[in-house]
């Protein structure tokens, strides 16, 4: 069952570390986070805030930190793994670092509950440490189980902020140069205009762009973006398309 819990895990993205974790917004929060990672003597981290925030990317940051120092690390994505039935958490409290991103997800789920309830309880037995996300504090949107409520109220609780629209073009432009693309200032903010604010939707876009600028061998212009992204008509954003440089 081991070899077959372990492939469940998130694959985790080469770009989503500490180090490249952008916006001022959550630069405490984030650098709190490596260090109670680093330091271990709190048992369980509670990540809450919106999507767009950068969860995902952190809980991914801790398992990339954690097998830096040679320990085992693991990522799970609990919507992946509601089919799959909570008895796919045994053995999991032997992860040194273990990281469930979408925790509520599972709420409301008796099994479910019990199961992670005892999975905490496992790990701290062990020393080892679990770093959780949700999108609200344990306190707004708790879970059914009132002794998995009280767990999660106990553990370090760490706040994410959305980032600002600065934030998001420092994200874009950072992520641009990492894949050696130049991103002129007025196609990233045209971008933010006609794009969700999503964080990881923009990045999707940066990817659908660089994969276009290779092929085409073209520079990142606001016609090639409108192009390649298909927002060559208002029509298609609803919006009034006065960017037609």
């Amino acid at each position: 069952m081991k070899g077959a819990q372990l492939t469940l895990g998130v694959r985790l993205r080469d770009d989503a570390r500490f180090g490249n974790y952008l916006g001022d917004r959550n630069g405490e929060s984030a650098a709190r986070l490596q260090a109670l990672t680093q330091d271990r003597t709190l048992p369980l981290i509670v990540l809450c805030g919106d999507s767009g925030t950068g969860k995902s990317h952190l809980l991914q940051a801790v398992c990339h930190a954690g097998e830096a120092r040679g320990e085992s690390a693991l990522c799970l994505d609990m919507r992946e793994l509601l089919e799959v039935g909570a008895g796919v958490l045994e053995g999991l409290s032997a992860t040194r670092t273990l990281c469930l991103d979408n925790l509520e997800a599972v709420f409301g789920d008796p099994d479910w509950e019990e199961a992670v309830f005892h999975l905490f309880n496992r790990m701290g037995d062990e020393g080892h440490q679990l770093v959780v996300s949700l999108t609200e504090p344990p306190s707004a949107h708790p879970p059914a189980l009132s002794d998995l409520a009280s767990r999660l109220g106990h553990g370090v609780i760490l706040q994410l902020a959305l980032p600002r629209d600065e934030d998001r073009l420092r994200i874009l432009g950072d992520r641009a140069a990492e894949r050696g693309l130049e991103l002129p200032d007025d196609v990233s903010r045209f971008i933010l205009r006609r794009a969700s604010r999503h964080t990881g939707e923009l990045l999707s876009i940066l990817e659908r762009l660089d994969e276009g600028s290779l092929r085409e061998q073209r520079r990142l212009t606001i016609p090639f973006v409108k192009q390649t992204l298909g927002w060559n008509t208002a029509a298609a954003t609803g919006t009034t398309d006065t960017d037609s440089t």
